[in-house]
Protein backbone atom coordinates (compact mmCIF):
# COMPACT_ATOMS: atom_id res chain seq x y z
CA UNK A 1 0.00 0.00 0.00
CA UNK A 2 1.83 3.21 -1.19
CA UNK A 3 1.58 6.31 1.36
CA UNK A 4 0.49 9.77 -0.36
CA UNK A 5 2.34 12.86 1.25
CA UNK A 6 0.41 15.23 2.19
CA UNK A 7 0.20 17.98 0.47
CA UNK A 8 0.59 21.82 2.09
CA UNK A 9 -0.84 24.99 0.06
CA UNK A 10 0.29 28.13 1.27
CA UNK A 11 -1.24 31.50 0.85
CA UNK A 12 1.82 33.48 0.63
CA UNK A 13 1.74 37.16 2.44
CA UNK A 14 2.35 38.77 -1.48
CA UNK A 15 -1.75 37.56 -2.16
CA UNK A 16 -3.00 38.58 0.77
CA UNK A 17 -5.37 41.94 0.81
CA UNK A 18 -7.23 43.94 2.28
CA UNK A 19 -9.85 46.39 0.55
CA UNK A 20 -11.54 45.96 -2.47
CA UNK A 21 -9.64 43.47 -5.12
CA UNK A 22 -10.60 45.13 -7.69
CA UNK A 23 -8.90 48.54 -7.06
CA UNK A 24 -7.12 50.29 -8.83
CA UNK A 25 -4.48 51.32 -6.51
CA UNK A 26 -2.51 49.28 -3.87
CA UNK A 27 -1.13 50.38 -0.78
CA UNK A 28 1.78 48.09 0.63
CA UNK A 29 3.94 48.06 3.85
CA UNK A 30 7.07 46.54 4.58
CA UNK A 31 6.64 46.41 8.39
CA UNK A 32 7.00 44.28 11.31
CA UNK A 33 5.20 43.14 14.63
CA UNK A 34 7.81 44.58 17.44
CA UNK A 35 8.19 48.26 15.50
CA UNK A 36 6.29 50.97 17.35
CA UNK A 37 6.42 53.11 14.36
CA UNK A 38 4.71 50.34 12.20
CA UNK A 39 2.17 50.13 15.03
CA UNK A 40 1.41 53.81 14.68
CA UNK A 41 1.12 53.26 10.31
CA UNK A 42 -1.31 50.54 11.25
CA UNK A 43 -3.61 52.47 13.22
CA UNK A 44 -3.65 55.21 10.20
CA UNK A 45 -3.87 52.30 7.56
CA UNK A 46 -7.12 51.79 9.05
CA UNK A 47 -7.93 55.28 8.42
CA UNK A 48 -7.12 54.98 4.47
CA UNK A 49 -9.36 52.02 4.32
CA UNK A 50 -12.26 53.47 5.96
CA UNK A 51 -11.95 57.04 3.82
CA UNK A 52 -11.24 55.15 0.65
CA UNK A 53 -13.28 52.28 0.94
CA UNK A 54 -13.41 50.69 -2.39
CA UNK A 55 -11.25 52.75 -4.23
CA UNK A 56 -7.64 51.18 -2.18
CA UNK A 57 -6.87 47.63 -1.40
CA UNK A 58 -3.98 47.41 1.14
CA UNK A 59 -0.94 44.46 1.30
CA UNK A 60 1.28 44.16 4.47
CA UNK A 61 4.69 42.58 4.02
CA UNK A 62 7.01 41.14 6.22
CA UNK A 63 10.48 43.15 7.14
CA UNK A 64 11.15 41.25 10.46
CA UNK A 65 14.50 43.41 12.41
CA UNK A 66 15.49 40.65 13.90
CA UNK A 67 18.84 42.15 15.40
CA UNK A 68 16.24 44.62 17.16
CA UNK A 69 13.50 42.58 17.95
CA UNK A 70 13.86 39.44 18.36
CA UNK A 71 10.29 37.90 18.76
CA UNK A 72 9.63 39.57 15.28
CA UNK A 73 10.35 36.86 13.07
CA UNK A 74 7.85 34.65 14.58
CA UNK A 75 5.21 36.87 14.93
CA UNK A 76 5.87 36.92 11.08
CA UNK A 77 5.41 33.49 10.74
CA UNK A 78 2.12 33.15 12.74
CA UNK A 79 0.18 35.49 10.63
CA UNK A 80 0.87 33.70 7.71
CA UNK A 81 0.24 30.98 9.37
CA UNK A 82 -3.24 32.54 10.67
CA UNK A 83 -3.31 33.37 7.00
CA UNK A 84 -3.67 29.91 6.15
CA UNK A 85 -7.39 29.86 8.01
CA UNK A 86 -8.37 32.96 6.37
CA UNK A 87 -7.69 35.32 9.86
CA UNK A 88 -4.60 37.20 8.99
CA UNK A 89 -5.85 40.62 9.19
CA UNK A 90 -7.21 39.77 12.74
CA UNK A 91 -4.09 38.40 13.43
CA UNK A 92 -2.21 41.44 11.98
CA UNK A 93 -4.19 43.51 14.66
CA UNK A 94 -4.15 41.51 17.09
CA UNK A 95 0.05 41.21 17.14
CA UNK A 96 0.25 45.11 16.97
CA UNK A 97 -1.83 45.45 20.14
CA UNK A 98 0.17 42.96 21.91
CA UNK A 99 3.26 43.54 20.48
CA UNK A 100 5.29 43.68 23.83
CA UNK A 101 4.72 39.89 24.33
CA UNK A 102 4.96 38.28 21.36
CA UNK A 103 7.04 34.86 22.48
CA UNK A 104 6.07 31.60 21.16
CA UNK A 105 3.38 30.85 23.62
CA UNK A 106 2.21 34.42 23.10
CA UNK A 107 1.18 33.75 20.25
CA UNK A 108 -0.47 30.81 20.65
CA UNK A 109 -2.41 31.73 22.69
CA UNK A 110 -3.13 34.69 20.33
CA UNK A 111 -3.72 32.56 17.39
CA UNK A 112 -6.73 31.70 19.20
CA UNK A 113 -7.90 35.27 19.79
CA UNK A 114 -8.07 35.79 16.31
CA UNK A 115 -9.90 33.14 15.49
CA UNK A 116 -7.20 30.45 14.11
CA UNK A 117 -8.39 26.67 14.25
CA UNK A 118 -5.65 25.29 13.13
CA UNK A 119 -4.48 22.47 15.64
CA UNK A 120 -0.60 22.37 14.42
CA UNK A 121 -0.01 26.15 14.87
CA UNK A 122 2.53 25.86 17.82
CA UNK A 123 3.88 22.72 15.73
CA UNK A 124 4.17 25.15 12.85
CA UNK A 125 6.26 27.75 14.39
CA UNK A 126 8.52 25.80 16.10
CA UNK A 127 9.30 24.23 13.31
CA UNK A 128 9.82 27.52 11.26
CA UNK A 129 6.73 26.08 8.46
CA UNK A 130 6.36 29.38 7.12
CA UNK A 131 9.45 30.74 7.46
CA UNK A 132 10.13 30.82 3.74
CA UNK A 133 7.08 32.99 2.99
CA UNK A 134 9.18 35.90 5.33
CA UNK A 135 12.12 35.27 3.48
CA UNK A 136 10.66 36.07 0.13
CA UNK A 137 9.17 39.23 1.76
CA UNK A 138 12.47 40.07 3.35
CA UNK A 139 13.84 39.83 0.46
CA UNK A 140 11.83 41.64 -1.84
CA UNK A 141 12.15 44.72 0.69
CA UNK A 142 15.62 44.58 0.25
CA UNK A 143 15.35 43.98 -3.51
CA UNK A 144 13.30 47.26 -3.09
CA UNK A 145 15.65 49.58 -1.50
CA UNK A 146 13.68 49.12 2.05
CA UNK A 147 16.12 50.41 4.93
CA UNK A 148 13.95 52.05 7.66
CA UNK A 149 10.12 50.96 8.79
CA UNK A 150 7.91 51.27 8.18
CA UNK A 151 8.02 51.60 4.31
CA UNK A 152 5.35 51.97 2.25
CA UNK A 153 4.45 51.67 -1.63
CA UNK A 154 2.08 53.07 -4.11
CA UNK A 155 1.16 51.18 -6.92
CA UNK A 156 4.94 49.99 -6.39
CA UNK A 157 6.41 53.11 -6.55
CA UNK A 158 8.46 54.56 -2.95
CA UNK A 159 6.31 56.48 -0.49
CA UNK A 160 8.76 59.39 0.63
CA UNK A 161 8.86 60.99 4.02
CA UNK A 162 7.46 59.77 6.85
CA UNK A 163 3.88 57.59 6.85
CA UNK A 164 1.48 60.48 8.00
CA UNK A 165 -1.78 60.29 6.50
CA UNK A 166 -1.28 63.26 5.11
CA UNK A 167 1.75 62.15 3.48
CA UNK A 168 -0.12 58.78 2.55
CA UNK A 169 -3.54 60.22 1.26
CA UNK A 170 -1.18 62.92 -0.84
CA UNK A 171 0.24 59.61 -2.80
CA UNK A 172 -2.98 57.92 -2.68
CA UNK A 173 -4.86 60.90 -4.41
CA UNK A 174 -2.07 61.14 -6.46
CA UNK A 175 -2.68 57.33 -7.66
CA UNK A 176 -6.27 57.98 -8.31
CA UNK A 177 -5.95 60.76 -10.39
CA UNK A 178 -3.43 58.81 -12.22
CA UNK A 179 -5.55 56.01 -12.73
CA UNK A 180 -9.23 57.91 -13.35
CA UNK A 181 -6.71 59.22 -16.33
CA UNK A 182 -5.88 56.33 -17.70
CA UNK A 183 -9.37 54.99 -17.94
CA UNK A 184 -10.56 57.97 -19.64
CA UNK A 185 -8.08 58.24 -21.85
CA UNK A 186 -9.57 58.31 -25.46
CA UNK A 187 -8.36 55.25 -28.05
CA UNK A 188 -6.19 57.04 -30.67
CA UNK A 189 -7.46 56.47 -33.96
CA UNK A 190 -5.05 55.07 -36.78
CA UNK A 191 -5.35 54.88 -40.24
CA UNK A 192 -5.05 52.13 -42.51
Amino acid sequence: MAFKKDELIIIPPSEIFVGDKTASVTLMEFGEYENDDCAKANEVVKQLLEEYDGKIRFNFRHFPQTLVHQRSLKASEAAVAAAQDGKFWEMHNILFANRRSLGVTSLKLLSKDAGVKRKNFLDDLVNGTFGWQVQDDIREARDNGVKQLPAFFVNGEPVAGKPTYENLRKEIDAALRKSKKKTTAKPVKQRA
